[in-house]
């Protein structure tokens, strides 16, 4: 679990400003579409919800670091 955790990380720190901003945009539709499938009883994969959630936040911070980086 680590690896891909890792791995995930890494590919995000590899994106630049732009790309992250689309990786943001892109997570938070399928985090809206899980909401809906939960709702609906449709959700197969719940864990894929907190896993989205994670993910939004990796990206989130990733952003805030290379702003960070921008101002030092």
């Amino acid at each position: 679990m680590a690896r891909k955790t890792r791995a995930r990380l890494e590919d995000i720190q590899a994106k630049n400003a732009d790309q992250l901003k689309d990786e943001l945009v892109k997570l938070k539709k399928e985090q809206f579409n899980l909401r809906f499938q939960a709702a609906t009883g449709q959700l197969e994969k719940t864990a894929r919800v907190s896993e989205v959630r994670r993910d939004i936040a990796r990206v989130k911070t990733v952003m805030r670091e290379k702003a960070q980086a921008g101002k030092a």
